[in-house]
């Protein structure tokens, strides 16, 4: 079967590079809105949510490669799924570095204490230490290393820390009262892994590796 001009696009060896440029983007504006003094009257809770909020949304996009790659006919997608999944680690991390740099100055005992304290951090803590392995084996040579089944069993913690994350970001924003965005992500991911769960036959087939 022939491909479609759209999957021999996104076959062509510069579309990945332009894809961590297009990545790096929100990152590049929030280091430039905080160089230039615009991140408003306190830039460093704004800093630490933008980073998070993108950690999320980049998790979604992971996760929706699947389903478009199916529903789009576009087999081509599948190549750019762990370019997504290492974007949202980076921003995960870097996420959990502002935290602790801007709102705990690098201090590990205020940190594990806030660790413990508050759930949401607690949660969150959870879903960034859960997304490591899945970073440190997102390469061919990890593959070949741990073999195909595991490989795959091992990166569908991916569903786990998506729930976890939008579990953080709701406590977060119910805390203020403000839960719209959270309520459109949560549509997104529940349309994501309801999409999954009718694919293959019910929830449990959800993590089973074939």
């Amino acid at each position: 079967m022939q491909l479609s001009r759209l999957n021999q696009w996104l076959l062509k060896p510069w579309v990945k590079p332009v894809l961590w440029v297009v990545c790096a983007v929100p990152l590049a504006a929030l280091l430039y809105a905080a160089f230039m003094g615009k991140l408003g009257a306190n830039p460093a809770e704004k800093m630490i949510r933008q980073t998070g909020g993108w950690t999320l949304r980049w998790l979604l996009v992971t996760l929706a490669i699947s389903p478009l790659r199916e529903m789009a006919s576009l087999p081509a997608l599948l190549r750019y799924r762990r370019t997504f999944g290492v974007t949202a680690f980076v921003y995960a991390t870097l996420h959990f570095l502002t935290y602790s740099w801007l709102d705990k100055g690098w201090v590990l005992q205020d940190i594990i204490k806030d660790v413990y304290k508050r759930n949401f951090i607690l949660v969150g803590v959870t879903a960034l230490i859960l997304m490591t392995p899945l970073a440190l084996t997102s390469f061919n040579a990890a593959i070949r290393a741990m073999g195909g089944k595991n490989w795959q069993r091992l990166h569908k913690l991916v569903y786990a820390i998506a729930m976890l994350g939008l579990l953080h970001f709701y406590w977060k924003k119910a805390a203020k009262n403000d839960t719209g965005e959270v309520m459109v992500y949560a549509v997104i991911l529940a349309c994501l892994l309801g999409w999954r769960v009718m694919r293959r036959g019910g929830f449990q087939a959800l993590w089973q590796v074939r």
